[in-house]
Parts: structure tokens; sequence; C-alpha cells
């Protein structure tokens, strides 16, 4: 009997420890898969309007989906899957206001969104509010001070962002996670981004040892220069 439990229990804590759907795409930059998955919950999402959960996914696949393009330079789809997942992400949020988590993602949706001055103007503003909220309502979350470290990556210097704030709350997300290959990555662009591309291939190595799929690190890895 104790056997069977302890083999039941190391059974679920290898299904939480696998990566999903969406992180398998994400990792292998599928976005066919990927563009299925967030068919596939906008379908569940349309037949479940208040349902808080599957607004939430609906509005992650989306989140994926862009999040892949802009890393292969589509900006315009990053930006169509993005304002797609947004809808979905604020009637989420709205549904169940204490969620950081679901502030998280539709501040990251915010700021996929944007590809240009008037796309800033409109979406600058909401991507930080929302963004804020889910730090201050989990301050001791990584994620929130990763997809915050994001944002300040992307945001203009003059701004109050750029790569040292960026690097600042990757930092902190992995103070937060140690194991957090996400933040290993996005600290490693801001540090080649402050042209000091040595510790930032050391950030991009640690990033795929942490999770040796992401072929986004990989190239991440292979075009920072050795010296």
């Amino acid at each position: 009997m104790k056997r069977s439990i302890i083999w039941t229990l190391s059974a679920a804590a290898l299904l939480a420890a696998a990566p999903s759907a969406l992180d398998t795409a994400r990792d292998t930059q599928d976005r066919a898969a990927l563009t299925k998955l967030a068919d596939d919950s906008a379908a569940t999402a349309t037949k479940s309007p208040n349902d808080a959960e599957a607004q939430y996914r609906m509005a992650l696949a989306c989140s994926y989906l862009a999040e892949v393009a802009i890393e292969q330079h589509d900006r315009k789809q990053g930006q169509q899957a993005a304002e797609r997942g947004i809808k979905a992400g604020e009637k989420a949020v709205a549904l169940k206001p204490d969620s950081a988590e679901y502030y998280r993602v539709l501040g990251t949706l915010y700021g996929q969104a944007i590809i240009d001055i008037p796309s800033g103007l409109s979406y600058g503003p909401k991507a930080k509010d929302a963004i804020n909220k889910a730090v201050e309502k989990a301050p001791k979350s990584s994620s929130v001070y990763l997809a915050r470290g994001v944002g300040n990556y992307y945001l203009p210097s003059m701004l109050g962002g750029g790569p040292k704030p960026a690097e600042e709350d990757c930092r902190k997300a992995i103070e937060l996670d140690s194991k957090n290959a996400e933040a290993y990555l996005w600290l490693g662009l801001s540090l080649r981004k402050e042209n000091r591309d040595a510790e930032a291939r050391q950030a991009f190595a640690k990033s795929l040892e942490l999770n040796p799929k992401r072929v986004w690190a990989k190239q991440q890895l292979e075009k920072t220069p050795v010296k």
C-alpha cells in the first residue's frame, strides 16, 4: 500500500513538472501547433463566456503564439495574435480581478500588440498598469517580475525602461525562482543590450541548461559574440 501511495505521488509530481503542450510548442517555435491550440481554446472560451479560466487559457495561448511570431520577426502576426487574446484576457480579469496571473498575461498581451507609435500610445499605458497590478497582487511571484522585465526591455529608456531596469527585474525573478529558464533568457538579452556579451552568454547557457529544448535561447547564444 505504501509503495502504491509513493508511486502515485511520484507520478503526480512528474506530471506536474512536465511541460504543457503550449510550452512545448513555444519552445520548438511550432507556430502551427500554437495556432491550433489558440483556436481550440478560443472555441472553449466562446462556449463558456463566464468561465474566467477558459478566457485565461485562450489569452495565454494567444500570447504564446504572439511570442513565437515576434521571435521569428513576424510582428504583424504577433500583433494579430495578441489582439485576439486581449479581449479574452480582459474578460478573465473582469471575471476574476484578484488573479495576478490573469493580469500578467493581459499585460503581456498589451505589450505584444505594440508594433508602432500609435499602438504604443494605445497599449503601452494599459500594459504597464496590468503588469503593475500583477506585481502588487503577487510580489513574490517570479513570473510577474519577468513579465515586467520583458516590458522594460522593450520600453525606451526615456520612458523609464531599457536594459538596466529589465536586468534588475530578471534578477529579481531569478532570486524568487532559480529555475526560471525564461528569466535567464531575458537576463541574457538585457545584458547583451548593455554590451556585456560574456555575461549574456552565461545567462543564455544557464537558460538552456534549465530548458534545453528552447530554440530561441539556442539562437540567442549562437548570435552572441564570444568576446
